[in-house]
């Protein structure tokens, strides 16, 4: 890549140099010279909307030119005092004040010192007249049916261009056709009018815009009379008019547009060709406008000249007319003289030379007049140069050559100085240049000197000048340095001498290092509809990096700076990215980068992968009756190699239009040999696949049908369905259409008893299934089906053995005894029976079992069936997850296929206590400094007589240590609280609660709680203040036997206690027979209503008193003589259950013992049965984390970790 950047950095600083020097040497301004006009004005109109016109002519020259004017060729002084001139310019400004006609005509300025005289061409100001139409009375025209009629224009004249529109009166175009056309003279043609031509407001509107004018002519009638008798009549030429003949003349311009027209009246209309006699029509650039009747050529060249011919026609006859087009040309320059700066004593030429049609004349003049009057010894003039001999000072002087015919004038200046002067430097001493490594430095030291001077450059250090191949001195001082080196940097002298003298300058130059460029990844390979992204590193001189712009192109077009509209393509500096990339987006992609110096490039061949095009031309050949050849032609496989062709075939009867997959074939081959089946319209496609996918389906291949055949394979799967005793329904999978291999497909079915010495039976039939009757339940039988058609029958089908329909058994097992493991789960084992009593084939044992009544209360349970089934041939099965303490009936049956037996004599059984489950809940209701009182509900299930409850607590506070852990045995079953003392003040407690029953105790339910500090009074834990305005609902109570304690209190009353607390008692009814209390009374119920209701209206009536600005006096005696040890209550308690700041206390993350296991197994039906599990309710041991999870009889406080108080009555 570095040759490659290389090259292009000479190109660019030689295309700089030659750009920057390529223009000819002027002669410095403090030299002396002749006057160069430098700007003039071209044609000049005063447009009546302008405000002054303005007409320039601008010279330089040593000493300071002065201007006079021509005026048609005669001087003009600028007399009128509306002349607006400037110092030291030719040009002067004409007001649009009052009258100015009388300043039209051709302008011509001089410039003049005393070493010359500078002239201008010539300058036509144009003052235009205001177009307008003559006022005239237009008699009205009338003309019969199919008359030709000619409607004259005559536009005044005014400043082109001009355009001519005919409308009405309305501003409505008339329609032009074949029949109407207007000439370019203006005039509207009617080939024949009809009646619709009759109006009264034909108008012809000459058109001015540089004048920003439009004029109308009179309006004009046309009346059309109808005719009976309309006569046809062949063509005659309207255009050109009749009195110019069958020929004329016309000429134009070189590079201008040839319009030739052709107009013809007849009827029927005629019809207008166009040809050039001994030619052809110029392709390309003749086109043929207004329905044929106009002949256009643009850009006419001399090999346009000739006779072109217009031919009208119709059916009658024919009119022509021919046209000789002559091609001129004004004068233009082929060698136009060039000024040129002489020392003393030289020689010198000035070449003039002007083609042009007619053939230019040339005249010379010198300092504006002609050249005979300035005659010089040695000069020689002939009329296309002037040579000079011997020049000297007074030769001087500014030569015009000027070349006219008929259609022009050119004229050109070229300046002779005779000039002696020692060497100027024109470029400044001290320049910086800089270049970077590998590129060219170009050093500039432009001069100026005559006699012809010599250049030289030399480092400043070294005394030898420049020498060797990478240096080159161009003739305008400029010196090359090819190929730099870090070595080249450093400061340069240039030498200039002539015979005159010599001058030198310095230039400094400094050498940075090369830009670099790497686009990554390196010719990736991306499949189409993905992303691609590239990036382009650079790395640049860090002088340069001001100067970097980095950009993007695909094969060789740029991209726009931020991509493409539609966001598909987004440019971000040195990233590109285009997303759902298109085939259209493979190329090469080049990173430019472009600094103040050079610049450089990387590319990257992006490859765009798609899946294939779908193969072609797919041919049949080698057709036989079991295969065929199948011939195709590949796809564009779009950038990645098929790498193998599926072969799909359609022709199934049973669903036509499926297409299935024949075979396989590597993607280097082309062809293969397909295998068919018999019977078969075979239609076959191919689909390509590479590495980005599958082609779609290639068109459909020619049919090829093959003859039918006998059955080549037997129906499989054959079994019997379910069915009655002494029955066999015997079924199998049919054969597929394709696998039928001809027309009239049936089944041969045979059978007989396995091991008899009897014939086979056989029955035929069509469809896929037979029932048979046999003498015995559940006997073998031996079983062929074989597949047939008309053109004969399928191999020897082997036989397999199926059964005749089952019955259900007939007799039960016996129980031999039930064997209890424990509280929750027995053994159960009984005789088999036996196998010819199973009347089919055994799948297994079933146990059903229920609950008859509960050991602890003796309630009596309706019958609930749980059933559970073993497979297979056993005499035993362990029953889980039973109720403990309760007694049980169970009874063993067989089933079969086709259903279950009877079942055996119940069996009783009775389980063992249990431990009993957890306690539904654990709360604290009341805490002080050192004592706590806990409340908690039975649990759901006893699991035997409860015999009381272990209560365990010890420290947690907020540490990893915790404290000893105390015991303390409840005996008192009937007794749901406890209150504990001799706690520590301030200290956080975990607590633990186990029921017990004579096999021991239950899994624990947890609770945390914290005591109160010295000086605190007890109270208990509320849940939150009750919002009394707010919309009150009933409490509701989640839990059988669960207790609440409700507690009501404003939010901001300081009140230690509340104004009125209520303890209620609900019990579910699973306990309502065990505990008999006072809240199943009706008496109890209402009272406690009506004390809510009281409670409700007291709240209310306080609420309105505070809002009036009353308090209560028990709120008055404590604001006047506040209790300390309310207060501290009040400080610490309330605060730390406010509404505003609550804060939950941290549970423990330990059990209190790690994981407590249950002491008896956790029974499960999955492990002892095999399915049916829905059938039962499994209650086993509570399975699953207990601690910190929250009770559903608890009444949430939103965020609060309080506990709620139990109700007790």
């Amino acid at each position: 890549m570095e040759p490659l950047l290389l090259g292009r950095g000479l190109i660019v600083s030689l295309i700089f140099f030659l750009l920057k020097f390529s223009k000819a040497i002027e002669i410095p301004s403090s030299v002396q010279q002749v006057p160069t006009i430098i700007k003039q004005s071209k044609v000049q109109v005063a447009f009546p909307f302008d405000e002054y016109f303005q007409i320039e002519c601008e010279a330089k020259g040593n000493p300071e030119p002065t201007f006079s004017w021509t005026k048609d060729g005669n001087p003009f002084y600028f007399t009128d005092h509306r002349i607006i001139t400037s110092n030291n310019s030719g040009t002067f400004r004409i007001p649009n004040e009052g009258h100015i006609s009388h300043f039209q005509g051709k302008y011509r300025c001089f410039a003049s010192n005393k070493l010359g005289i500078a002239m201008s061409e010539e300058i036509e100001f144009i003052v235009p007249s205001v177009p307008k139409f003559p006022k005239e009375k237009i008699d009205p025209l009338e003309v019969e049916e199919g008359d030709p009629v000619v409607l004259p224009c005559n536009p005044p004249k005014g400043l082109p261009p001009l355009h001519i529109y005919w409308m009405n009166i309305e501003l409505e175009h008339i329609e032009q056709d074949e029949r109407v056309y207007m000439s370019q003279k203006g005039d509207l043609y009617f080939a024949n009018v009809e009646e619709k031509d009759s109006r009264n407001d034909y108008c012809c509107f000459a058109a001015f815009p540089r004048l920003r004018t439009i004029v109308q002519k009179m309006p004009m009638k046309l009346t059309v009379n109808s005719s009976n008798s309309i006569k046809q009549r062949k063509p005659k030429l309207l255009l050109p008019p009749t009195e110019s003949g069958s020929e004329s003349s016309i000429t134009i311009l070189k590079g201008e547009i040839l319009l030739l027209e052709c107009f013809a009246e007849g009827l029927p209309t005629p019809q207008v060709d166009w040809n050039k006699i001994g030619g052809d029509l110029p392709k390309g650039r003749e086109t043929k406008e207004n329905y044929g009747k106009t002949l256009k050529i643009e850009n006419v060249s001399y090999q346009d000249k000739g006779n072109y011919r217009c031919t009208a026609s119709n059916f009658l006859g024919t009119a022509t007319h021919d046209f000789h087009v002559i091609v001129e040309e004004p004068p233009r320059w082929t060698k136009k003289p060039q000024s040129a700066v002489y020392s003393t004593g030289s020689n010198g030429i000035l070449l003039c030379e002007a083609e042009g049609e007619p053939q230019p004349t040339i005249k010379w003049r010198v300092n504006g007049s002609p050249v005979d009057n300035h005659p010089f010894a040695g000069d020689v003039v002939f009329p296309r140069e002037i040579s000079f001999t011997n020049l000297q000072p007074n030769h001087t002087a500014v030569y015009q050559c000027e070349a006219s015919n008929v259609h022009g004038t050119i004229l050109a200046n070229a300046n002779i100085d005779v000039v002696d002067v020692r060497p100027l430097i024109q470029t400044k001493d001290g320049e910086n240049y800089a270049t970077v490594v590998g590129y060219s430095a170009f050093l500039h030291c432009e001069f100026f000197a005559s006699p012809e001077a010599v250049v030289s450059w030399q480092k400043v250090e070294e005394v030898k000048p420049l020498e060797g191949r990478r240096y080159h001195i161009y003739e305008n001082g400029t010196l090359q340095i090819n190929r730099t080196t870090e070595e080249d940097a450093g400061s340069y002298s240039c030498w200039v001498e002539n015979a005159i003298g010599k001058t030198a300058v310095t230039a400094n130059l400094d050498i940075r290092n090369a830009t670099k460029l790497r686009v990554s990844p390196k010719n990736p390979r991306i499949p189409k509809s993905h992303m691609l992204e590239l990036h382009c590193e650079s790395k640049c001189d860090s002088h340069l990096k001001h100067s970097l712009k980095l950009s993007w192109s695909k094969d060789g077009e740029a991209f726009e700076i931020n991509g493409t509209e539609d966001g598909r393509i987004i440019i971000d500096g040195a990233n590109l990215t285009i997303s759902n990339v298109t085939l259209e987006d493979q190329g090469i992609y080049c990173c430019s980068a472009h600094t103040a110096l050079d610049s450089a490039a990387d590319i990257t061949q992006v490859t765009v992968l798609d899946v294939p095009d779908p193969p072609e031309n797919l041919h049949l050949s080698e057709r036989q009756n079991r295969s065929v050849r199948l011939t195709w032609e590949a796809g564009a496989d779009h950038n990645s190699d098929i790498s193998e062709y599926i072969v799909e075939f359609e022709g199934n009867k049973e669903e036509p239009g499926r297409w299935d997959e024949l075979t396989r074939v590597q993607g280097k081959k082309t062809t293969v040999i397909l295998p068919l089946a018999p019977f078969v319209r075979y239609q076959f496609r191919v689909i390509a696949v590479n590495e980005v996918g599958r082609s779609q389906p290639s068109q459909p291949s020619d049919h090829h049908e093959t003859p039918p055949a006998a059955p080549d394979r037997n129906p499989q799967n054959i079994r019997v369905q379910a069915s009655q005793p002494k029955e066999m329904i015997i079924k199998w999978e049919p054969l597929k259409s394709m696998e039928q291999n001809g027309p009239g497909l049936e089944y041969r079915v045979t059978w007989k008893p396995q091991g008899a010495p009897v014939e086979w039976e056989e029955e035929t039939v069509t469809n896929h299934t037979l029932r048979v009757m046999t003498p015995a339940v559940y006997a073998p039988y031996d079983v062929k089906v074989q597949a047939i058609n008309q053109l004969g029958s399928g191999p020897d089908p082997q036989s397999v053995t199926l059964y005749s329909g089952e019955d259900y058994p007939d007799t039960a097992p016996v129980i031999h005894g039930v064997d209890v493991i424990n509280s929750t789960l027995v053994k159960v084992t009984w005789s088999t029976v036996p196998k010819d009593r199973v009347h089919g084939r055994l799948k297994g044992y079933q146990i059903n079992w229920w609950k008859t009544k509960s050991l602890l209360d003796g309630r009596t349970h309706p019958k609930e069936v749980n059933i559970l089934r073993f497979s297979g041939q056993r005499n035993s099965g362990m029953v889980p997850s039973l109720d403990a303490f309760s007694e049980f009936h169970l009874t063993v049956l067989a089933y079969n296929s086709k259903g279950a037996g009877p079942e055996s004599e119940p069996y009783i059984f009775q389980t063992p206590e249990g431990v009993p489950e957890q306690p539904t809940f654990l709360k604290v209701i009341k805490v002080d400094k050192d004592t706590a009182t806990l409340s908690w509900g039975l649990p759901k299930k006893l699991n035997g007589n409860l015999t009381g409850y272990l209560l365990q607590y010890q420290i947690i506070n907020d540490t990893y240590e915790i404290g000893e852990l105390n015991d303390i045995n409840i005996t008192t079953p009937s007794k749901p609280s406890w209150h504990l003392s001799n706690l520590n003040a301030t200290t956080k407690y975990k607590f633990y609660l186990r029921a017990c029953t004579s096999q021991g105790c239950g899994k624990p339910i947890t609770e945390e709680s914290s005591t109160l500090g010295e000086g605190s009074k007890g109270i208990g834990k509320i849940s939150e203040g009750v919002n009394l305005t707010q919309k009150t609902h009933p409490i509701e109570v989640f839990e059988p036997g669960a207790e609440h304690i409700v507690r009501l209190m404003t939010k901001n009353w300081g009140d230690n206690d509340s104004i009125f607390q209520d303890v209620i008692e609900t019990r579910g009814r699973e306990y309502a027979g065990l505990y008999d209390d006072i809240s199943t009374q009706g008496w109890f119920i209402g009272l406690m209503c009506a004390i809510a209701l009281l409670t409700l209206l007291l709240l209310t009536v306080c609420f309105v008193k505070r809002n009036r600005g009353g308090k209560y006096s028990v709120k008055e005696k404590e604001d006047l003589h506040p209790d300390p040890e309310i207060q501290s209550v009040k400080d610490e308690t309330f605060g730390e259950y406010s509404d505003s700041d609550e804060k939950p206390l941290k549970g423990s993350l330990r059990s209190l013992n790690r994981d407590m296991q249950p002491t008896e197994s956790a029974d499960s039906l999955v492990e002892y049965g095999e399915g049916d599990h829905g059938l039962f309710s499994e209650d086993g041991s509570f399975i699953g984390a207990y601690a910190g999870s929250k009770e559903k009889g608890s009444v949430e406080s939103n965020g609060s970790s309080t506990a709620t108080f139990p109700l007790r009555a």
